[in-house]
């Protein structure tokens, strides 16, 4: 079984993505960003992204009520079922989820997070939150009959509220239930980039135990990747690539050696 999970950047190749897991045969579960979409739509609607930055030095978005309209918009709406339509012109027989629906992923609502602003520590509370459980009952019962699930957020929390999250997260708990033989995670970038300026600090393999390291040396939202990274290993002895999802064929190229190895 695959996981695969595609990035929310403006240059991502869906088409080229769906096209290629039409040619795989084996049982995936398709987990979709939407950011720069959201970003995009956002701006027509003169909403404005605020990103903080926790005292742990993790960067995420401030989500408010207004925030979970437009990720419903945007990722459980528009990037979702464009992503099901063409899983569906390439004999994908998909469905698209998010979070909320049969709560397939359910999450605890986070008590906030602690930021500091002008020399003080402040706690910020919003509408976001750590996955916890997947309806493993229900994507199974997809899967066990000939359909793919496409899952987004938002997720649902134990008030039955909508909340944001890191699909980083998502992946990982998907892993813990699924033990997946490989996961595929298709980024704007040929991998691991050692400098995120020059393509020629790619790192082709990486060990699981270099990870550790490698989260003291970066900042913002790549240290909260990395960490994200690590868990997906917690309990497994999955194969990660991260590989380049803008080229002609992402997923084949993934799977033919490109980009970065983690095992």
């Amino acid at each position: 079984m695959l996981l695969i999970k595609i990035g929310g950047g403006a240059d991502i190749n869906i088409k080229g993505i769906v096209e290629d897991l039409a040619k795989i045969n084996d049982k995936f579960i398709l987990l979709h960003g939407a950011n720069a979409l959201r970003d995009k739509i956002g701006e027509k609607l003169g909403y404005k992204k605020r990103i903080v930055t926790s005292v742990s030095g993790y960067d995420s978005v401030f989500s408010t009520e207004e925030t979970i309209d437009l990720m419903m918009m945007t990722y459980a709406g528009l990037r979702n079922k464009r992503i099901v339509e063409l899983c569906q012109q390439n004999g994908i027989n998909a469905v698209g989820l998010s979070g909320l629906d049969g709560k397939v992923i359910q999450a605890r609502r986070n008590s906030g997070i602690r930021v500091r602003q002008n020399g003080k520590t402040l706690l910020l509370k919003d509408f976001s939150g750590k996955p916890n459980s997947i309806n493993k009952h229900l994507l199974e019962l997809l899967l066990d009959n000939g359909y793919t699930p496409v899952l987004s957020v938002p997720l649902i929390d134990e008030n039955n509220f909508a909340v944001n999250s890191e699909n980083d997260d998502i992946l990982a708990l998907l892993q813990h239930e699924f033990n997946a033989d490989k996961i595929i995670s298709l980024i704007e970038a040929p991998g691991f980039l050692l400098d995120k300026n020059d393509s020629g600090s790619l790192l082709k393999n990486i060990s699981r135990n270099e990870l550790e390291a490698m989260e003291q040396k970066v900042e913002g939202r790549m240290k909260r990747k990395i960490l994200a990274l690590r868990k997906l290993f917690e309990g497994s002895s999955t194969t990660v690539i991260l590989s380049d999802g803008r080229t002609e064929h992402p997923i084949e190229d993934a799977l033919n050696g490109k980009g970065t190895t983690i095992s």
